[in-house]
């Protein structure tokens, strides 16, 4: 049964191709973007731009919210002006959909709201589930208000899910773009000891865990959106060297990491060994769960 949807960061890496898989599936999509419609379109496909949130006010109303708007995390070096952006773009823009969304003839019935797993800290080696307790930092900071903002919607009986990703990796785009080159020149190496480590997922996962979502009645709360076998830093580095048929030898080391990017190096330097206890105790399953397969598929052409 065709659905109406509204995405917010449809645009995005993981928001493209959630347009595609669902305008393909027959629903009807609009996508929140500050770009040109004809750019909208072309990125995401037939799917109707809406370029300001507050033209949807009072609208009649959607059936299912994806909200993954965000600024990218790793984009500038965290200034406390970064910072105060990096959360404008996540809690003030989500506060400002669930108002929106209040005004609406009829509410929809699931908001899927972005997150990441960010949200714990860094854990060091400890295994993360969806119940670990966070360790307080900027990373968890960020995420729990995003996260508190959408589920403030959960009073007015709307279903809200959580999706707290890790590091995507597909074919053009995402963080595995910039590391690429480097490995491809022989630059590529582990970042400081390598032992920190990855939680990691394929976007053909996080859009099918998405929809998963969206599709089913039961989900609800946090969902760890990471593969169910995290690796460390060095293990990450050694298999994309080897998938890319080159050496991983020239290391980042911590202190010039830390020199360079300051508070942000955190964000390289340590980790989550975050697993996905509640996506496989409630039933999805994973076209991606091991790393090498991933990778492949990641930098084929």
């Amino acid at each position: 049964m065709s659905k109406k949807i509204l995405i917010t960061g449809g645009t995005g890496f993981i928001g493209r191709e959630l347009c595609k898989h669902l305008l393909k599936a027959g629903h009807t999509v609009t996508v929140l973007s500050r770009q040109k419609p004809a750019t909208v379109k072309a990125i995401c496909g037939k799917v109707e731009p809406v370029a300001d949130l507050n033209l949807l006010k009072a609208h009649p109303g959607f059936d299912a919210v994806f909200n993954l708007a965000g600024e990218g995390i790793a984009d500038k070096r965290w200034s406390q002006e970064r910072k105060a952006s990096l959360l404008d773009s996540r809690v003030a823009l989500t506060l400002s959909l669930v108002s929106i969304i209040r005004s609406w003839e009829k509410l929809p019935e699931v908001l899927i709201s972005g997150s990441a797993v960010g949200f714990y800290g860094d854990q060091q080696g400890h295994l993360v589930t969806e119940d670990t307790a966070p360790n307080p930092e900027f990373t968890h900071k960020l995420c729990s208000e995003w996260e508190d903002a959408a589920l403030s919607l959960q009073a007015d009986g709307v279903r809200v899910c959580l999706s707290r990703t890790g590091l995507v990796v597909g074919q053009d785009g995402g963080f595995l773009e910039r590391m690429i080159l480097p490995f491809k020149l022989g630059l590529g190496g582990k970042l400081g000891n390598g032992q920190q480590y990855m939680p990691w997922v394929h976007r053909d996962d996080v859009v099918a865990g998405l929809i998963w979502m969206f599709e089913n009645q039961l989900p609800h709360g946090p969902y760890n959106m990471v593969s169910p076998n995290p690796v460390t830093n060095e293990e990450f580095t050694r298999t994309l060297a080897r998938v890319l048929k080159r050496p991983a030898i020239l290391p980042a080391p911590a202190a010039m990491l830390k020199l360079a990017l300051g508070e942000m190096a955190g964000l390289l330097l340590t980790g989550q060994k975050a697993v996905p206890t509640r996506l496989q105790t409630e039933g999805f399953e994973f076209s991606y769960p091991h790393l090498e397969p991933a990778l492949r598929d990641s930098v084929k052409k």
